[in-house]
């Protein structure tokens, strides 16, 4: 069980996608490290930044495309269920459904940005120059994990910063050690797809 609220943090000046994952004691939980050029995402998630402990694997289940399906396994191989973006209504407001591990048609899950607004907000401001240098301690987009009957059970925030990217994810509902980890993990590989932003 992973000790919440968690924070993560982009690391900065890095060519390749890096995020550090830190518990509520502040100690390194999850290290994920996205390579460049792939043309099918193959993500390794260790417990250590030397990589040398892989706990977790993140594979798309096609080359790259708007709507593939990002598929989750432990260290054993075994299936932990996955994430997928909701075609086009993400083009207005981030929308990803998780699946559980047996991969039915129906999500356990959602994802859902909570003001889309923000989003456009950011893509006018961020061509502005100078101003672009303060939108990301002013526009702060908030996600939503939501369960079937639309409550929300985890709440990932943006923390306002001039220029690092940290995020927060906070639990408001119990959950169970592996859909946790699945909730989690759909959340960083969300991150990856949405870092263009803010």
């Amino acid at each position: 069980m992973l000790q919440t609220p968690l924070t993560l943090t982009f690391k900065l000046f890095a060519l390749a996608p890096q995020i550090s994952v830190t518990d509520a004691q502040d100690q390194l939980v999850l290290y994920v490290k996205q390579k460049l050029l792939k043309l099918k995402e193959d993500i390794k998630v260790c417990r250590d930044r030397a990589q040398t402990d892989q706990i977790y694997s993140i594979k798309a289940d096609r080359v790259i495309d708007f709507s593939a399906a990002y598929r989750f396994t432990n260290a054993e191989n075994q299936s932990l269920g996955s994430v997928k973006r909701r075609g086009l209504r993400s083009i207005w407001r981030a929308h990803y459904d998780i699946f559980g591990p047996d991969q039915t048609e129906t999500p356990i899950y959602t994802i859902r940005e909570e003001n889309p607004w923000v989003k456009v907000l950011d893509g006018l401001l961020c061509e502005v120059p100078i101003v672009n240098l303060f939108t990301g301690f002013i526009l702060n987009p908030v996600y939503l994990v939501e369960n079937p009957e639309k409550a929300v059970v985890m709440r990932l925030s943006k923390i306002p910063t001039f220029l690092s990217r940290k995020f927060t994810i906070k639990q408001v509902d119990q959950l169970d050690d592996d859909t946790q980890i699945t909730i989690v993990l759909s959340l960083l590989m969300m991150i990856l797809l949405e870092r263009s932003r803010g």
